[in-house]
């Protein structure tokens, strides 16, 4: 499976939260490709410095990717019976 960006906004909330929107085409291998529209809320303060920063530090930036990454695998594989993951998403036509 593959996710594919195809937009991205981020919104900084009160706290200093964020709200992370994805636009995602998802591609399976033998699998008409998905449209999807995805919002993680963002409560870790700890990367406020990669959302602040017009160029942040390239290893910050992965380590955010890669924890992006495993959020959104986790609702992909939970949306179809976990109501909390199914309501971050829904499917656009």
């Amino acid at each position: 499976m593959r996710f594919d960006t195809v937009a991205l906004s981020v919104d900084r909330l009160p706290q200093g939260h964020t709200l992370l929107t994805y636009q995602l085409r998802v591609q399976r291998q033998g699998l008409p490709d998905e449209r999807w529209a995805v919002t993680l809320p963002w409560e870790d303060k700890s990367f406020t410095d990669v959302f602040d920063s017009p160029a942040p530090d390239p290893e910050r930036l992965r380590q955010l990717v890669h924890l992006v990454r495993a959020l959104l695998e986790e609702w992909w594989d939970t949306k179809g019976y976990n109501r909390q993951s199914a309501k971050l998403g829904h499917r656009l036509l």
